[in-house]
């Protein structure tokens, strides 16, 4: 494999401790031998991988999932357990300016679309993922961010004044919010498990610790190697987002960016800690800073608290980003400074150039699909993604929003493409900094 980071960050260290990994048992999946035959193939074990198996199999489909680690390895199973809009960075301005009014309403649509399919997966398969608050509220840092939320806001939203958040449940130094009524939390891994014994059941093979080597494309289809056996497959679909690499298959070097987000979790609040702070509330919120922070009070009354920002990754640089997260933590909710946090941990999200995610055809590939860049909100547009593969493999009309379906140019500097980052995140951290 090429991948753009070093070996650290695809090994345990910035995953251990990860509090998911606390809250539900992996299954013993095996390692793919031998030699297999399948109509599909799917690299990748997480939301996108396991939500196009799934929707496979139930059409009929001979599926075999391959993952380097095991399900769940990679983001999919080390989030923040956020369903919620999103998948983009563009505003909506943005998305009609690049691609047209009835494109940037059907590209939203299709976000409330994936945040109802995982709904629909979770009730139509009976996973209890510790679900909880109703829609997702995003808090004001400053004055200006509040001015900015008002002139945004949408009728089906409720706009909060700062003076409503203490009776709300959400105390702290902030200057107002806006709640938008769609979305859920839930528990990543409890979900992700959900899906893949959904998937299993309808004859799915879930292989772990069985890395991609090689994809070979044939007359009949594709050879892969995986290390410890072959498979030969009609289909292939590459589901590997931020852990991708350059190689597999060449066409995606340089065509998405991964970037760090890093999670805490605290011991379980008591009640008089909770209304120390004034926070009570379930509902999963995130701040208006464009590094923003995420955070929620899970039902077992331990907080996570997340956020974007880390660019390098090493084991001084993994101990570096969780001291300015436990800083951060702190200043947002000071009557927490002394509480325990008790986990701790970072993945890799992944970014488009186009700031939009991809599902599509790979080219000069015929039957290989991909599908990647959700911006840090994987967990409803990665299964929603991965449905869309499915749809492809099918021959389905798949009525794919042209800000998804067109494909991703490359991003300049090719391997070395990470130097494009410091500078951008400085100049968000300017940018909160002077909207204060």
């Amino acid at each position: 494999m090429k991948r753009l980071f070093p070996d650290y960050t695809y090994g345990p260290g910035p995953r251990q401790n990860c509090w998911w990994d606390q809250t539900i048992s992996a299954p013993d999946w095996p390692t793919h031998k031998g030699d297999l035959n399948v109509d599909v193939a799917i690299v990748g074990g997480g939301f996108t991988g396991l939500s196009a198996a799934l929707h496979l199999a139930e059409a009929g489909v001979k599926v075999a999932v391959l993952e380097a680690g095991t399900p769940g390895w990679g983001a999919s199973g080390r989030n923040g357990g956020f369903c919620c809009l999103g998948g983009s960075k563009l505003s909506h301005a943005a998305l009609v300016r690049g691609f047209g009014v009835e494109a940037a309403q059907s590209y939203e649509q299709a976000e409330e679309d994936a945040v109802q399919l995982v709904a629909d997966l979770l009730e139509q398969h009976q996973i209890d993922a510790d679900t909880h608050s109703k829609g997702e509220t995003q808090l004001a840092h400053s004055a200006r961010a509040m001015e900015k939320l008002r002139r945004n806001a949408e009728a089906s939203g409720v706009l909060h004044d700062s003076d409503d958040l203490q009776r709300l449940g959400l105390g702290g130094s902030f200057h107002g919010a806006y709640t938008n009524p769609v979305g859920f939390a839930l528990n990543p891994r409890k979900y992700l498990f959900g899906l893949a014994s959904a998937a299993k059941a309808r004859g799915v093979q879930i292989f772990q610790k069985s890395p991609v080597e090689t994809i070979r494309k044939t007359q009949a289809g594709f050879d892969i190697e995986s290390g410890s056996g072959h498979i030969r497959a009609t289909n292939v679909l590459i589901c590997t987002n931020g852990y991708s690499s350059e190689d597999m298959p060449p066409w995606l070097s340089g065509r998405y960016m991964p970037t760090q987000s890093t999670v805490l979790v605290t011991r379980p609040l008591t009640s008089a800690e909770l209304q120390a702070q004034g926070w009570t509330s379930e509902q999963m919120c995130y701040d208006t800073r464009n590094l923003l922070h995420y955070f929620r009070l899970m039902p077992d009354r331990r907080f996570l608290f997340g956020m974007r920002g880390g660019l390098q990754s090493s084991p001084r640089a993994e101990a570096a980003i969780r001291r300015t997260m436990r800083r951060d933590f702190q200043a947002m909710f000071p009557e927490w400074k002394d509480v325990d946090v008790t986990h701790m941990w970072s993945g890799m999200v992944c970014l488009s150039r186009k700031l939009t995610p991809y599902v599509g055809p790979v080219p000069d590939q015929p039957g290989m699909f991909a599908a990647f860049a959700y911006h840090g909100n994987g967990v409803a547009m990665g299964t929603y993604c991965g449905g869309a593969l499915a749809r492809e493999v099918l021959d389905r009309q798949t009525e794919l929003p042209a800000p998804i379906a067109q494909p991703p140019g490359r991003f300049p500097l090719g391997f070395w493409r990470r130097a494009l980052m410091p500078p951008a995140y400085a100049a968000m951290a300017i940018a909160d900094r002077l909207s204060l």
